[in-house]
């Protein structure tokens, strides 16, 4: 046979399609290795097209001339394939009947794996809850456990920068141009639902997030956590310290040594955390402003090819004995193997905040140190939606030229007098923080609903404040995402805000910061305190906000530090 193809050892057949049980028909492109066959077979299910080179085209290549027929398909009603595009709704069915289809192919030795980041990672996810016999691992990257809390509504809080950027370049069956957009307007736009058509589009799976902003039905149908008991297959996760499912990737490990479905899912769950934003996991040494030494970057592929050789072709090169967590430790800079999660040396401390009234800014004298607070004066600020905190920063997507993601310098944020900063002294000697983050707020506000966001800052010798992890509770959601209810003004309450995890040493001479406030815009929407349903509310209110740090209020932050 005559090679045509420019990459060695591979020939590829395009728009190959495949009939669901509803007859609608998929388009795949398949990349086979020269031989004989049969093969194992790596799928790779995505809306984002098929033909793209970095994301698609270069795992396929790479798969298939080490020996692996590659199944990179559209999924339903994007590009060429049939149907209508409903994120996440068809995945299941269709993931399942894709696999069956190819399991039955002769050129498939009946061993199936998948691969991608993503929409790409989630589909691996809802595939193996169907139980395809075929279906033997998977290796989903930077992907959460429930869809409601990424990319969703995180702590209650709609991820607007991320729900509109997505939505608007998703609404048509190839990538819509987003650009032509003034994202600052449109980011400000009120009532949120009506985002779309003020943009000249029309976006059915929009409205669909918008009516249902608590963990309802809608969300517990698609959530992987509810369905770890469905799936019995080995699983290897990429993600990152930077992205924006960084506390479901952890969250599905966790699960699935719990609960998976089999002694088998459940003895052979890897992950591997790097200090990486959502995209180009693996080969960035950078997040935003802050580069972590050329060690952060891995080669991802080598991993899950040894992965995928040793589940799909029985090859014993030890990766299933491999230790389960690989975790890159920022600020020494350094990867470590890991066996649980979290690590069983944690020892969990809390940091108190402490004031004399008034640490509205950097410039305040808001402290942070274990030493419990005697009676002290409460903070305050105003939160005015109109001029919310903006967000710099942290774990976003997925368009860092409209809102930046990773690690920048919050000293700008840390200016104003609606953030209130609590600093710990100097360290005398480093301190490793590695675990999940939590902040205990006793607040309270004069409206019926208002928010509170947190973030974990390291701050070094020459001044730079440099974010790490932060997190937001939408106080009618403060008891569960699954249950709305308001509050009383003026009553104080406690408030848990989940940081999400990260791993961080502060070296000594640094010292630890925290930042308490009731926005981070664009990368949530705001509050508009009213306690009306926001999705559909155009007014706004101004919130006057007080934070309590004494004997019987004790705000604080609860740090994982892991001992020398």
């Amino acid at each position: 046979m005559v090679q045509v193809f420019k990459p060695a050892n591979l020939r590829v057949e395009y728009d190959v399609k495949t009939n669901m049980r509803d007859q609608v028909s998929l388009s795949s492109d398949i990349y086979f290795p020269i031989g004989t066959g049969p093969w194992p077979v790596i799928l790779i299910r995505t809306p984002y097209n098929n033909q793209m080179p970095e994301l698609i085209i270069e795992s396929a290549t790479y798969f298939a001339q080490n020996g692996y027929v590659v199944v990179s398909q559209d999924v339903r009603g994007r590009f060429d394939s049939d149907g209508i595009f409903e994120p996440w709704v068809n995945e299941f069915n269709d993931g399942y009947d894709t696999i069956e289809w190819i399991g039955k192919q002769t050129w498939c030795n009946g061993n199936v794996g998948m691969h991608g980041p993503s929409y790409v990672g989630n589909v691996q996810w809802q595939a193996a809850a169907m139980n395809s016999k075929y279906l033997k691992a998977i290796v989903p990257r930077v992907i959460g456990d429930n869809l409601h809390e990424a990319p969703h509504y995180q702590g209650g809080a709609l991820q607007l920068g991320w729900t509109a950027t997505w939505s608007f370049r998703m609404g048509g069956r190839t990538a819509q141009d987003i650009d032509i957009y003034d994202w600052t307007q449109v980011f400000h736009t009120l009532p949120l639902e009506d985002l779309p058509k003020l943009a000249g589009k029309k976006l059915h799976f929009y409205d669909d997030w918008m009516k249902h902003p608590s963990y309802d039905e809608y969300w517990k149908k698609l959530a992987i956590k509810e369905r770890y008991s469905d799936i019995k297959i080995p699983i290897l996760q990429i993600g990152g310290w930077y992205d924006f499912f960084t506390a479901g990737t952890l969250n599905n490990f966790v699960g699935m040594k719990e609960k998976g479905g089999s002694e088998l899912a459940r003895k052979y769950q890897r992950a591997i955390i790097g200090p990486w934003t959502h995209s180009f996991v693996g080969k960035l040494t950078y997040a935003g402003n802050t580069d972590y030494s050329a060690t952060a970057s891995i080669d991802i592929l080598e991993i899950e090819l040894a992965w995928f050789d040793h589940w799909l072709k029985g090859v014993e090169n030890k990766s299933e004995v491999e230790p389960p967590l690989k975790l890159f430790i920022m600020g020494s800079n350094k990867w470590r193997d890991e066996y649980e999660w979290p690590l069983k040396r944690t020892n969990y401390t809390t940091w108190y905040f402490h004031s004399d009234g008034d640490a509205n800014s950097a410039a305040g004298c808001g402290n942070l140190s274990t030493v419990r607070p005697n009676k002290e004066t409460p903070d305050q600020f105003t939160y005015n939606p109109m001029f919310p905190v903006p967000t710099k920063g942290g774990c976003n997507c997925c368009d860092p030229h409209i809102i930046p993601w990773g690690s920048y310098d919050q000293r700008e944020v840390e200016a104003r007098s609606d953030v209130l900063v609590y600093t710990s002294e100097e360290l005398d000697k480093p301190v490793e923080v590695t675990g999940p983050i939590t902040v205990k707020l006793f607040a309270s506000t004069d409206c019926l609903d208002t928010d509170f966001t947190a973030k974990l800052v390291d701050v070094y010798p020459d001044g730079r404040a440099l974010n790490l992890c932060d997190g937001i509770v939408r106080a009618r959601y403060r008891n569960s995402t699954a249950k709305l209810e308001l509050l009383e003004p003026n009553k104080i309450y406690e408030f848990n805000i989940d940081l999400w995890p990260t791993s961080n040493v502060f070296k000594a001479g640094h010292k630890i910061r925290v930042d308490i406030s009731s926005s981070n815009f664009p990368r949530f929407d705001r509050n508009t305190n009213t306690g009306n349903n926001i999705n559909s509310d155009s007014d706004l209110k101004i919130a006057n906000q007080t934070v309590y740090h004494e004997p019987e209020m004790l705000s604080q932050i609860i740090l994982p530090i892991i001992p020398d």
